[in-house]
């Protein structure tokens, strides 16, 4: 099952450190939240990844491109340009780098990149959130209702928009953002069906994809997995502060890897 990143966003919120680089290359322990995000997904068998680029995107192309090089020891002959690598401690990711525009909208990133995601169902998640989220359950939950979307939904302290959930976790609406505190919100980590494409217009590029999750909610076509467990985005440099106190504290919770 592939999974699409979305990461071409500005970033505007933190841009104490995004206007040197994308906000899914600042860096939690010395690594880019990207590779925190990507680990998760690996760690639990999912590793053919489809990045949505935009904003400063050439700084993440040229942190995979290099990637090999740079957790390898090497021996470089610089006379015949040539190099040898000794040992390596690389991922096994798979990763497929799209520029989906600097001025697209996230609902026109995820329509930009359907061509490489084919016709199985695909994850799909923003490049600025982790949580320790069991992603098997998650898609065995997706499988077992039937229905073509479903999110992650989380109970954060506040400050993000609120889902009408059903008794059997159906969303009856989005509303994103609205005044106030509490409730289930949209943590990210969707499993999605390819027929969702239908949902995204010619002019996706002007739409936000949360747009199209109102009108999959509005068609009874988007279900909510209830995580309970630890979730942060990072969304300011606060956010990047907690998630750097989480990782030094050497119990960082969605270290799900060795």
């Amino acid at each position: 099952m592939k999974v699409v990143i979305l990461a071409g966003g500005l970033g505007t919120r933190i841009s104490e450190e995004s206007h040197l680089k994308p906000k899914p290359m600042i860096e939690i322990g010395e690594k880019p939240i990207l590779w925190h995000l990507m680990k998760i997904y690996e760690s639990q068998g999912f590793n053919d990844f489809i990045i949505c680029l935009g904003y400063k995107g050439h700084s993440i192309k040229e942190y995979f491109l290099n990637y090999y090089v740079y957790n390898s020891d090497v021996t470089i002959n610089l006379q015949t340009n040539s190099f040898e690598v000794h040992r390596t401690n690389s991922e096994k990711f798979r990763v497929t780098l799209v520029d989906t525009g600097l001025q697209t909208l996230t609902a026109g990133r995820l329509k930009r990149v359907q061509h490489y995601i084919g016709k199985s169902d695909f994850l799909l998640t923003y490049g600025d959130g982790l949580a320790d989220i069991n992603l098997k359950e998650l898609i065995a939950y997706h499988h077992q209702h039937g229905k073509l979307a479903t999110l992650t939904s989380v109970q954060p302290a506040g400050r993000f928009g609120l889902l009408g959930l059903e008794e059997d976790n159906l969303v009856s609406n989005f509303k994103e953002k609205p005044v106030g505190d509490g409730g289930w919100i949209n943590g990210g980590f969707f499993v999605l069906k390819p027929e969702i494409f239908s949902y995204l217009s010619d002019d996706a590029d002007s739409r936000m994809w949360e747009d199209t999750l109102e009108h999959l909610a509005e068609d009874s076509q988007l279900m909510a997995y209830k995580h309970h467990g630890f979730w942060q985005c990072m969304d300011a440099l606060r956010d990047k502060e907690i998630l750097e106190q989480h990782w030094k504290s050497g119990k960082a919770r969605w270290k799900t890897w060795e």
